[in-house]
């Protein structure tokens, strides 16, 4: 692993490699930006094929949550952790005890919670050997998964884009393609139907799409093929980089948006949707909703607040494609310029400290509740 590869992937402050022999722990931490408050995020669980695969991976996300904090008017920085393994097969208590002996090192600089791959239990073992964790169970003053709110986030943000794109005040007869059924896709298929939209739905794993097909009566389309079925809206919640070469020509849709992360290949990508015609919700503005959910949680939680804050997504999202509009670049270039406006002039009024945070996890508490 090259520092070369590291740099390539954004200017991050401090990576942790995590590794225990005794409990098969392989993990990394990649801590991007704490300008404006502690690095939050998840943690994922994913058999790569490589470490370097791993590292891009973590080092892409953890850009990604310093730009979704930012874009959501989040006071907090960009981390992510990634843990190498299969979660059906290698989980144990004793490797996220280590794992959070490792993130509780980091003294506050980095906060977790669960993502692909990890669950509200995980977290709790963590939460046994550190306070810097959130999406903890309820029964400890957490807010226990915070999917549900991901995908009311998503829904919002499709609202906006429905709205922007089709001029429709709402999604009742909109036809949405759901790609990947897991805590966040199959959330936001339960809102979806509430919301009288036509859904049709893909996945690898079968009971997953079964479940749903007789809940619901849907339609299921082979989990390749969703991605170029005809609908008005794509909404990608697996993997990332599912707008690449191979796909975009063959869209049959007018919107993408979708709750997974990094859906663009490259950022060529997001040029290309936008000669295409096809209005794009980039994808940490629309799946702020986790984030904001978690970050409640650090305010003290309430589920009505997280809701109310999860709302939101729909303004922000509004306020990105009127900056693509005046600006005449992509949603991406305009979320982009968004988070960065905000971490330049907030960044300015901080005192730094070789560029990290200036306050501790302790006292994000006090910040926040001066927020309110």
């Amino acid at each position: 692993m090259s520092f070369e590869l590291i740099e390539k992937h954004g200017e991050h402050e401090e990576i942790l490699f995590c590794y225990n022999k005794d409990v098969g722990l392989k993990a990394i931490i990649a801590i991007h930006n704490t300008t404006l408050g502690p690095a939050l995020g998840g943690t994922r669980m994913w058999e790569y094929e490589n470490e370097e695969d791993a590292l891009v991976d973590v080092l892409r996300l953890s850009k990604g949550m310093t730009y979704k904090a930012a874009a959501a008017g989040l006071n907090l920085g960009g981390g992510k952790a990634v843990i190498i393994g299969n979660p059906k097969k290698h989980k144990s208590e004793a490797l996220f005890r280590a794992f959070g002996a490792y993130v509780n090192s980091l003294k506050g600089l980095y906060i977790t919670a669960e993502d692909v791959g990890t669950t509200v239990q995980d977290m709790e073992y963590v939460f046994m050997e550190t306070p810097f964790v959130t999406g903890i169970p309820k029964a400890f003053g957490g807010s226990g998964d915070p999917s549900p709110y991901t995908a009311h986030g998503v829904l919002m943000g499709i609202k906006a884009a429905v709205k922007r794109k089709l001029n429709a005040d709402s999604l009742e007869g909109v036809r949405v393609a759901v790609q990947g059924l897991g805590n966040v896709g199959s959330n936001l298929v339960d809102y979806l139907v509430a919301e009288k939209a036509i859904v049709t739905v893909g996945d690898i794993d079968k009971d997953r799409v079964s479940k749903l097909v007789d809940k619901y009566g849907l339609t299921a389309v082979d989990p390749n093929g969703i991605v170029t079925s005809e609908c008005d809206v794509f909404a990608p919640c697996a993997m990332g980089a599912v707008i690449n070469d191979q796909t975009l020509p063959n869209l049959r849709c007018q919107i993408v948006a979708g709750g997974a992360n990094n859906q663009l290949a490259e950022a060529r990508h997001g040029r290309a949707l936008k000669e295409s015609g096809v209005l794009y919700a980039p994808d940490y503005v629309i799946n702020a909703g986790g984030l904001m959910n978690v970050f409640v949680e650090l305010e003290g939680y309430s589920s009505e607040r997280a809701i109310d804050k999860t709302t939101q997504v729909y303004d922000n999202m509004m306020q990105v494609f009127q900056i693509a509009e005046d600006n005449d670049v992509t949603t991406e270039d305009a979320a982009n310029r968004l988070a960065e406006s905000r971490i330049k002039h907030l960044g300015a009024l901080r005192q730094h400290h070789q560029g990290r945070m200036a306050r501790p996890f302790s006292t994000l508490r006090e910040m926040t509740n001066r927020q309110k």
